[in-house]
């Protein structure tokens, strides 16, 4: 059976032993402790990174080939979708009004500049598109095509409903057992948790420490991500559980791993194998919809992905000078909307879609580098802010779910 994700939190004082070698590891400035962090966190995303896109697949296509039918399928599937969007609509409106309240762009020093746009702008987006549709499913995992592979997955799952049940029952029994096997080398992987801890605390105390000259540059474009990204995860979320009725305290306690281990990998894929452990030991109840809706979610659910597209995009565009109404800001709340769905659940990823939509308008990306030095910060705080974002989706269609049947 899997591991109990209380064994890994036996006791507190592994979780700040970790973190407190890391930080004296990381201040120490030792060559020794950098490599050895390197090559310990390198394994350990590696073998995370190893089962986690085959998961994605795998729970996706048994979970769709369980339900049995198409009208349980469109139920479920519609609402992770619809509590998708309006999170991450909500999230992407909190951090407009929060940019516009802390105006953290400097008037009196902003260069002018004009907008340009190209065909082959456009044409880019077009094949970025068609290109998350994989022609090659070996290639699709070769690439960690991970929406891709959701796509294959569904298509999959959605065309084993009609077959006949003598097939559909073996295809069940092949994919379920693939899955659980998965999540069984996952949970031996966890149990190296408290060793990842300290490497990853290791490396990110060194680059912060070797780039702090430069931070004072962008301190408030720091406070307004991650002001959202707090509002988002302790107001709004929360809120959305008390309306379900549901208790937050100990929902967030019963995932609590996940989000510690999202923080730290900032990867909501490599995360993945952990969330779906505590769901299995915490909430067994929910377990069927959430081998579903936690890795759909991983793939579309960006809350924090949101608030940092749109505040870097408006933060860059009026630093060089570009003026919006405030329709065009509204607009963007839609954009950062849509484009933290399509993201790809990596490091890094929304930094690189904001410096897309950057470079897609013309606008001077020079502040984007300095943004760079502090990213390894926000994107640790937007990652935990997805995964607990899937989490409270996943709990709030669990229950509505055991309600309609």
């Amino acid at each position: 059976m899997p591991i109990q994700s209380k064994n890994i939190y036996s006791s507190l004082y592994v979780v700040l032993a970790a973190l407190l070698l890391g930080v004296l590891a990381g201040f120490s400035g030792l060559t020794f402790f950098h490599h050895l962090a390197t090559a310990l966190s390198t394994v350990f995303i590696k073998l995370l990174q190893l089962i986690s896109i085959p998961i994605i697949f795998l729970a996706i296509i048994s979970t769709i080939i369980s339900m049995g039918t198409i009208s349980r399928f469109k139920r479920l599937g519609s609402a992770v979708f619809k509590y998708t969007v309006l999170t991450t609509l909500l999230a992407a409106s909190i951090a407009l009004i929060v940019f516009l309240v802390i105006d953290p762009v400097d008037h009196t020093q902003t260069l002018h500049q004009e907008l340009a746009t190209s065909d082959s702008d456009h044409k880019g987006y077009l094949a970025t598109i068609l290109g998350m549709i994989p022609n090659n499913i070996v290639a699709a995992f070769a690439e960690n095509n991970v929406i891709g592979i959701a796509f294959v997955a569904f298509l999959f799952g959605i065309v084993t409903l009609h077959l006949p049940e003598e097939n559909k029952t073996v295809l069940h029994h092949l994919f379920s057992s693939l899955f659980q096997l998965l999540l069984k080398v996952a949970s031996y992987i966890i149990y190296f948790l408290p060793v990842a801890i300290f490497s990853f605390t290791t490396l990110i105390i060194e680059e912060t420490r070797t780039n702090d000259s430069q931070l004072d540059k962008i301190l408030l474009f720091l406070a307004c991500v991650l002001i959202a990204n707090f509002i988002q995860a302790i107001v709004v979320l929360p809120l959305l559980l008390k309306a379900k009725g549901i208790p937050v305290l100990s929902t967030l306690r019963s995932v609590m791993p996940a989000l510690v281990m999202a923080f730290f990998s900032r990867s909501s894929s490599a995360t993945l194998p952990m969330t779906l452990d505590c769901f299995n030991q915490h909430n067994p109840q929910a377990k069927s919809v959430a081998s579903f809706s936690l890795p759909l979610c991983t793939v579309i659910n960006m809350n924090g992905c949101a608030a940092f597209i749109l505040i870097a995009v408006l933060f860059v565009s009026i630093s060089n000078g570009i003026e919006f109404s405030l329709l065009h800001m509204l607009a963007w709340i839609v954009f950062a909307t849509l484009a933290a769905i399509g993201n790809a659940s990596v490091p890094m990823g929304c930094y690189f879609l904001a410096t897309a939509f950057l470079l897609a308008m013309g606008v001077d990306t020079t502040l984007m580098g300095q943004i760079l030095m502090v990213y390894v910060i926000i994107d640790m705080v937007e990652t935990a802010l997805n995964v607990w974002s899937d989490c409270v989706v996943t709990t709030v269609v669990s229950k509505e779910m055991v309600g309609v049947e």
